[in-house]
């Protein structure tokens, strides 16, 4: 009977593996480069685990009323933009996660409050989700993606999203 041959791992990976789990921080040298300062950062850059050979999904795909936006088709685009005006443009985004079944980000846009014109909005931190991940059109992606701004009392709401598989709007309840 054959067992399997497995690959050794870098003494820098084994190091900061080591040292991810004991807490500790003072390396010098590669292996410093590849350890996380925390056992929180560790955790925080880690991606989950996907099946074997599954593709890394994008952020669903140019189509309809969002055929001309940026960001789409991607993975982990560092901006979005649905072809609207300017308050479907976020900049900067900055991922969290990505790969579960909700990536999460952060990013700025253009927030205009309630009974105000789109000219007097001002650049505000959002967070940014991509959801309901699954395949369209044979690629793997995130097929919904909705942003929000919480220091204004918004809120994640998964029933208000762009559909960027089919390329329209749904409305929230």
């Amino acid at each position: 009977m054959n067992s399997p041959v497995r690959a050794p791992l870098a003494a820098g990976a084994v190091i900061a593996a080591v040292v991810a789990t004991a807490g500790c921080s003072s390396l010098s040298g590669p292996a410093a480069q590849a350890a996380p300062s925390s056992p929180a950062a560790a955790a925080r850059s880690a991606e989950p685990s996907r099946p074997a050979g599954a593709p890394v999904p994008v952020l669903g795909r140019p189509a309809g009323v969002f055929a001309q936006g940026t960001g789409f088709g991607q993975a982990r685009p560092a901006r979005i933009f649905n072809g609207g005006d300017p308050t479907g443009l976020v900049t900067k985004v900055a991922w969290k996660s990505w790969g579960a079944p909700r990536a999460v980000a952060s990013g700025i846009s253009e927030y205009v409050g309630a009974g105000q014109s789109v000219a007097t909005g001002t650049p505000q931190p959002v967070t940014v989700v991509a959801f309901k991940l699954g395949t369209c059109h044979g690629t793997r992606m995130y097929k919904a993606v909705e942003w929000y701004f919480p220091r204004h009392g918004q809120a994640f709401n998964p029933g208000r999203y762009e559909n960027i598989c089919a390329g329209r709007y749904v409305p929230g309840p």
